[in-house]
């Protein structure tokens, strides 16, 4: 028999001008609140609430029926809407309500172990327990949807730029690059072992050779590695290729897409060229490949004023191929205690600095924590590179490069944050380019692509590939938005010469390039146009322009930190019967079963 109710409007949806309308709502009970000859009831869906009065004019079965109500019993409400007499003005439905002239009950529901609203205080773990719970609150529902809005205009460009979305395959074969694969293994090809992709990449190129020209798909990526807010084993991209083009001409069009996504979900204008900076200027100015230029607060190295002089702090980093550079924070020497310093000098100790000379100018003379090393003249000499002010606060790091620039790179953002100057209402768009091709383990003695070992050297620097390996720049590029990386790509390589190259300067021999990736290099025979593309994370993206800071609140069903699926389980034992099939015999397994048996 069918439902003799059929919703007529979503609960959010009903203001003023429903005033007399009769109306049949369905959703969750939010709270029921009798006053005797009133039940006061809040309706629930994804929309909003409405309240709801039962008083004792309806038929005392009905009435009895209402009073029975509970939080999160699943309810159809028929009745008439009225002006309510106490307007709430913090809801949208807050000039109404609806006095009810019938009841249905769904399904009734145990007293939930969270509550439905946005402002519950429970463990994250908790939440994700119970994820069907913690989507209906309204905050999550927000975030789905807006998740939608972003794919929605997503596709809607890339439609209309004469894209095609093609689906590329989950199962592939494992090729160890990069972060570790997840392995599937084949029943039907016993000792054989699928890998579900880190991102299409082989087969987005693939699809340039076959003539595709502009591809765009949103596809799922998975890589096995430790976990964090931004970061989760599966995860989605927004994945696009597009052939016979250059650097000059994926920048274009991705400009054209931001200004269209933030249109569209935003609505908010961006202004375009973003700017540009290379990835050495990147690093000397900001400390960071991403950074976040809303404010200043820009790195400058010293290391020519202080190679001579007593401190040895100094002199042996620079010694030892390292750098001395610092950041004047303007105007923030009475801002900053010595005991504030001193919790900033344990801040970037964690990024592997091992302390943090300060300075105060001040309007006759400095006070510093190297100021027996350095008379006034020369503290004066090292203020005024910083263009030191009276009232500013200098402070500097010295160690190995890459460490000054993390170091530094991240207090600069922290005291940004300490003094409220990260305006989450500015977009500050900007392209980091030229990065190196190369990046060198001393741990393994070898170099490593710095993307990935598809990506083409800028032409002029290929005759370095032999010699200068260090040297040689990428066509590379990432688009940042306020010190977040939302997604990066390059120029591939076309030439099936130049990639057998790349590979050469990786270590890999012509077997094992050919056992990783034949496919591709065979394609490569057959006429393969130029062609580059880029990925963004649309997991990152959805966070940061909802203003969230874990991609865990824009996911319906992510996992925790230890990648396990709270609410499933995932991820699970399977049986010895499973295994055998399979040809798999499973250590873990077999210690269980041992540990059972004792």
């Amino acid at each position: 028999m069918g439902d003799t109710f059929k919703r007529t409007h979503m609960c959010g949806t009903l203001r003023a001008s429903d005033i007399g309308s009769e109306v049949i709502l369905k959703g969750w009970v939010q709270k029921n609140r009798s006053l005797g000859s009133l039940i006061f009831c809040d309706i629930r869906d994804k929309t909003g609430i409405t309240q709801v009065v039962f008083n004792d004019d309806v038929p005392e079965a009905l009435f009895a029926e209402a009073g029975r109500l509970r939080s999160e019993y699943v309810v159809g409400i028929k009745g008439v809407v009225k002006e309510r007499e106490s307007k709430n003005s913090d809801l949208p439905t807050g000039d109404i309500e609806v006095f009810a002239s019938g009841l249905i009950i769904y399904s009734e529901a145990e007293t939930p172990p969270i509550y439905i609203k946005d402002d519950d205080d429970v463990s994250e773990n908790l939440r994700l327990k119970y994820r069907f719970l913690d989507l209906r609150k309204s905050k999550m529902q927000r975030n789905l949807a807006f998740r939608h809005e972003i794919t929605k205009a997503t596709r809607e460009f890339f439609d209309s730029e004469g894209f095609c979305d093609v689906e590329t395959p989950m199962l592939n074969k494992p090729t160890p690059e990069g972060a570790r694969d997840y392995i599937i293994p084949s029943r039907v090809n016993p000792g054989h072992f699928y890998a579900l992709p880190q991102s299409p990449q082989l087969f987005k190129q693939i699809l340039m050779v076959a003539g595709i020209d502009r591809y765009y798909q949103i596809v799922r990526c998975f890589r096995d590695e430790d976990l964090r807010a931004d970061r989760q084993p599966e995860f989605t991209q927004i994945d696009l290729e597009m052939s016979f083009v250059d650097i000059d001409d994926v920048i274009e069009i991705q400009e054209k897409f931001l200004t269209h996504l933030f249109a569209k979900v935003m609505k908010a204008e961006i202004k375009t060229p973003f700017p540009r900076y290379s990835y050495q200027e990147a690093m000397d100015r900001f400390g960071s490949d991403k950074p976040d230029t809303r404010f200043g607060f820009e790195l400058k190295c010293i290391n020519e004023t202080v190679k001579d002089s007593e401190f040895l702090v100094f002199t042996n980093a620079i010694r030892e191929g390292g750098d001395v550079r610092g950041i004047n924070f303007e105007g923030c020497s009475e801002k900053f205690s010595r005991k504030d310093i001193d919790k900033l000098q344990d801040y970037v100790k964690t990024y592997g600095a091992k302390g943090l000379a300060w300075i105060r100018v001040g309007e006759t003379e400095c006070t510093s924590s190297i100021g027996k090393f350095f008379d006034q003249k020369q503290l004066r000499v090292i203020t005024e590179i910083y263009s030191g002010k009276p009232g500013d606060l200098i402070l500097i790091v010295a160690d190995k490069k890459s460490i000054v620039y993390d170091s530094l790179g991240h207090l600069r953002r922290e005291i940004a944050s300490r003094l409220g100057m990260l305006d989450d209402t500015k977009y500050d768009f900007l392209w980091v380019v030229d990065f190196p091709l190369y990046e060198y383990s001393e741990e393994d003695g070898r170099y490593y692509a710095m993307h990935h070992p598809f990506t083409s050297p800028k032409l002029e620097d290929i005759p370095l590939l032999d010699t200068e390996p260090q040297n040689v720049k990428a066509q590379a590029y990432d688009i940042v938005l306020n010190g977040v990386e939302l997604g990066g790509g390059s120029i591939r390589i076309h030439d099936r010469n130049l990639q057998k190259k790349m590979f050469q300067v990786l270590g890999l021999s012509d077997e094992e390039a050919l056992s990783k990736f034949g496919f591709l290099l065979d394609a490569f025979k057959y006429g393969t146009p130029p062609h580059g593309g880029l990925a963004y994370g649309l997991d990152r993206l959805a966070m940061l322009l909802a203003g969230e800071d874990s991609i865990r609140e824009v996911i319906a069903f992510p996992k925790n930190q230890n990648a396990i699926c709270m609410m499933s389980g995932a991820p699970g034992f399977i049986s010895e019967d499973q295994l055998i099939e399979l040809s798999i015999k499973s250590t873990a397994n077999l210690e269980k079963e041992h540990q059972q048996d004792s």
